[in-house]
């Protein structure tokens, strides 16, 4: 599985039709599913002060990407797992300093 980190900002649209500003926090490809996938937020927090974090399907190379939902629990657990991960990771480095 490769992994692309990435600062890139780019406007979704919600429900209501409202522009949102989010910024991509890495993307990758799955040897698993054989697709891309793309996490990002759109800077907001949850109750607790957490960032949020979403995730979805894309199909890099297009002119216009499309974000398509995630829809099975198997793709959600890869998602789960690289984010538990990358957490792990950053908590290490705020340790060591």
């Amino acid at each position: 599985m490769e992994e692309k980190k990435i600062n890139n900002e780019f406007e979704i649209f919600n429900d209501r039709g409202e522009k949102i500003v989010c910024n991509a926090l890495f993307t990758f490809e799955s040897d698993e599913t054989g697709k891309n996938y793309i996490v990002y937020t759109d800077n907001t927090t949850d109750e607790e002060g957490n960032t949020k974090v979403y995730a979805s399907i894309y199909t890099p190379d297009q002119d216009e990407t499309k974000l398509e939902p995630i829809e099975t629990d198997k793709e959600w657990k890869i998602i789960e797992t690289i984010l538990d991960e990358l957490q792990k990771e950053i908590q290490g480095k705020g340790s060591e300093e």
